[in-house]
């Protein structure tokens, strides 16, 4: 029997520490099945309930401004309210909350309708260890040069092939990706990296930053980041930066379902 359904977009928020990733797993938790688990209840246990993501973010990896969509039986009495509320709290205690709901058309689809995604990387660059925020920066103690890491990173902009770039397990069917924006700055002890694009490869943001930190320590000068791209080979790159600096900050679709 085919149940119609009413479509629901989410913005989520979580800390990935104790996580397992988006996508479910055969061990570890993930924040789609504590999504799902939660709108179920939210369903009195009688529906199954799926849900597609804009972006599969690894284990450890956090996000302010993650979009998922997820689809409900028509006839139940929804509103945005009742959706934050109660997935909010069939959530707890998991670090994963909702921010914001809003209906949209069935057509809506929160990975396919989306054009843009953005990132961000900390790097904490100084000697002492952090004591507040372990799981939210990479701890770099060599100073590092912002400028020279900024010059590097703008040589990734365009359209290229990022074989170099992406994990040597990334299931893409294609390694051209179109890089937009890529900025870095420093504020105190903390650098941030910022890059945006419609889609990202798996570990693309990670190994990228892996690169700009050789490069920004004076491992490599910082040609080196065209010169990788320019190899096609994951063996020509840095290293992959810890997942722990790592956020997905915000999804952008041509119409904001969030805005009334």
């Amino acid at each position: 029997m085919t149940v119609d359904i009413q479509r629901w977009a989410v913005k989520v928020e979580y800390d990935g520490t104790e996580l397992v990733g988006w996508q479910r797993q055969k061990s570890g938790l993930s924040v789609q099945q504590v999504l799902e688990e939660a709108a179920e209840k939210l369903c009195n246990n009688q529906y199954k309930v799926s849900s597609i993501t804009a972006g599969r973010t690894d284990s450890g990896v956090h996000a302010l401004g993650q979009v998922a969509h997820l689809d409900f039986p028509a006839h139940l009495p929804f509103n945005a309210k009742k959706i934050c509320d109660g997935l909010n709290h069939y959530m707890k205690p998991h670090a994963i909350a909702i921010l914001q709901a809003a209906q949209v058309d069935l057509e809506w689809n929160a990975r396919f309708t989306a054009i843009q995604r953005k990132y961000r990387y900390i790097i904490l660059n100084r000697h002492s260890r952090p004591a507040l925020n372990t799981n939210y920066v990479w701890h770099v103690r060599k100073v590092l040069d912002v400028g020279k890491m900024y010059r590097a990173a703008q040589q990734l902009l365009g359209l290229h092939d990022f074989t170099s770039y992406r994990a040597t397990a990334c299931q893409a069917n294609s390694p051209i990706r179109k890089l937009d924006r890529f900025e870095i700055y420093q504020k105190d002890d903390l650098i941030y990296f910022e890059p945006e694009a419609r889609s990202f490869l798996h570990h693309q943001v990670r190994n990228m930053v892996g690169t700009l930190k050789m490069i920004g320590e004076g491992y490599w000068p910082e040609e080196q980041a065209y010169s990788i791209l320019q190899a096609k080979d994951r063996r020509a790159a840095g290293i992959t930066a810890p997942a722990t600096g790592l956020f997905l900050t915000q999804v952008i679709y041509p119409i904001d379902p969030f805005i009334e």
